[in-house]
C-alpha cells in the first residue's frame, strides 16, 4: 500500500472516468495526490464530488469529504484541532469521550450490547420481530461501571426510545459490571423507559443478585429470542399510548 497508485493505474482510472487528451495526465496526477493524502493522514475515506474539468482544461477537486481513523489521530494533532463538535450529534461526541462505539439510528428500541457482532445480531433479531433499532451501541469487552452509566445516559437522551434491550455475553466483559452500571443508571438518571435485560456468561449469577437486590423493576429474560420479542411488544405499547396521549406504567413483580 505504501507504494501508492502507479502512473499506469492512475491513467487507467482517468480514462475510465471519461478524461481524454492531456487531461488524462492531469486527472492521473490528482488521483495519485489523493491517494498520497489518504495514506499519509491515516484516512479511512476520501470522497471527491465533483472531480471537475474547468473551461480552461484544468482538472480539479471542487469538494471532498474526509474521514480519519480515530485510533491514529495521536499522530496528526493538526487534524484533531480542526474538529468542530458543534457540527456533530451530541450523542456521538459523548460516546467518543467515554470510549464507546455508538451510531444513532431512527428506530425506537435502544440496544446496549458488548461486541460488534453481538450488536449486529441484536439489531437483526429486533427487526425480525417487527421492531426497529434506535442505535448501535457496543460497550466493548472492558467497560467500567461508569462507561455503562454513560452508555445509558446517551441512549436515554434519545426522545424516540420507547424500550431498551441490554444484551450481554460475559466473556471478557463481566455481567456484574453491566448490572452495577444498569442499576446505577436507573437510579441516577431516573429512567422511565422499560428495560429488558438478557445476561449470559461470566459472573451472571452475581449480576442477577445485584439486579434482584436493587429493588428495581427490570424485565429479565433467559434468551435473546425472548428478550427481543418482549422489548418489541413493549415499545409498540409505548408508541401507541404516546400517540393516544396516554401514560403507561409497567408494574412487575419484585
Amino acid at each position: 500500500m505504501d507504494k501508492g497508485v502507479t502512473d499506469e493505474q492512475s491513467q487507467r482510472i482517468a480514462k475510465a472516468l471519461g478524461f481524454s487528451g492531456r487531461r488524462i495526465n492531469l486527472a492521473a496526477q490528482q488521483i495519485q495526490k489523493l491517494y498520497q493524502i489518504f495514506w499519509e493522514n491515516d484516512a479511512t475515506l476520501i470522497e471527491v464530488n465533483p472531480f471537475a474539468e474547468t473551461a480552461e482544461g484544468e482538472v480539479i477537486c471542487l469538494d471532498a469529504k474526509f474521514n480519519f481513523d480515530d485510533n491514529a489521530l495521536f499522530r496528526h494533532p493538526e487534524l484533531s484541532v480542526m474538529r468542530d463538535i458543534s457540527q456533530e450529534d451530541p450523542r456521538d461526541v459523548a460516546a467518543y469521550e467515554h470510549d464507546l462505539n455508538y451510531i444513532g439510528l431512527t428506530g425506537n428500541i435502544a440496544c446496549l450490547v458488548n461486541g460488534a457482532g453481538l450488536a449486529m445480531a441484536t439489531m437483526d433479531i429486533i427487526k425480525l420481530h417487527g421492531g426497529s433499532p434506535a442505535n448501535f451501541l457496543d460497550v466493548g469487552g472492558g467497560a467500567s461501571e461508569k462507561q455503562v452509566l454513560e452508555a445509558f445516559r446517551i441512549i436515554s437522551n434519545d426522545p424516540n426510545v420507547k424500550g431498551i434491550l441490554v444484551n450481554i455475553f460475559g466473556g471478557i466483559m463481566r455481567c456484574d459490571i453491566i448490572a452495577l452500571g444498569l442499576v446505577s443508571a436507573v437510579k441516577q438518571l431516573g429512567l422511565k423507559v422499560p428495560v429488558v435485560v438478557r445476561l449470559h456468561g461470566t459472573n451472571v449469577e452475581k449480576a442477577k443478585q445485584i439486579i434482584e437486590h436493587s429493588g428495581l423493576r427490570l424485565i429479565a429474560t433467559q434468551s435473546l429470542e425472548d428478550a427481543a420479542e418482549q422489548v418489541v411488544k413493549i415499545a409498540s405499547i409505548m408508541e401507541v399510548a404516546e400517540k393516544a396521549n396516554l401514560k403507561v406504567s409497567f408494574e412487575l413483580p419484585l
